[in-house]
C-alpha cells in the first residue's frame, strides 16, 4: 500500500522539536511486526495505515508521542469493547480507539471512551485529523 502519512509524521520532529528527523525516531517494519506480535492483539490484527505509519515515523519519539497524552507503544495495543485502543490522556479519564470493524480503513474515524462510564463517542474526525490537531494543541506556545 502506498504511503499516505509517513512524511507528514516525520515533519513533526522539525516542526515541534526543532531537530532533524532521523530513522532513530521510528521503528523499522520488522521491529514493528515483532512488537505487534508481542502485544495482546488477536493474531493477524492489522493496524490501520495511519497508525502503522505513525509508528514507522515516530514510534520511539517520546517527546511527541507522550506530549500531554500517551500514544501506546505497539506492544501495548489492546482491543476492548470492539475497539483497538491506542491513545490515553494523562489522567487516564479518556481513551481513544478505532472500531475493530474499521481496521482495514487506512484512516478510520476515531472514537473516545469515558473510562468511568465506558461510553463511546465518535470524535467526528479521522485518526490523522485528530492526531495532528491534538499535537498542534499540545505544542502550542502560550
Amino acid at each position: 500500500m502506498a504511503e499516505m502519512f509517513l512524511e507528514k509524521f516525520k515533519a513533526l520532529v522539525p516542526q515541534y522539536l526543532d531537530d532533524e528527523w532521523t530513522p532513530r525516531e521510528g521503528y523499522s517494519r520488522q521491529e514493528l511486526a515483532e512488537l505487534l506480535a508481542d502485544s495482546e492483539l488477536p493474531d493477524r490484527t492489522r493496524l490501520p495505515l495511519v497508525l502503522e505509519e505513525l509508528y514507522l515515523a515516530l514510534g520511539r519519539c517520546e517527546e511527541i508521542l507522550e506530549a500531554y497524552h500517551f500514544i501506546f507503544d505497539p506492544d501495548e495495543l489492546v482491543t476492548e469493547e470492539g475497539y483497538l485502543l491506542f491513545l490515553e490522556d494523562e489522567e487516564e479519564r479518556w481513551v481513544w480507539g478505532v472500531e475493530a470493524a474499521d481496521l482495514k480503513v487506512p484512516d478510520p474515524i476515531i472514537h473516545r471512551r469515558n473510562n468511568d462510564k465506558h461510553e463511546w463517542t465518535s470524535e467526528g474526525a479521522t485518526v490523522s485529523e485528530f492526531l495532528f490537531d491534538l499535537l498542534e494543541f499540545s505544542f502550542e506556545e502560550d
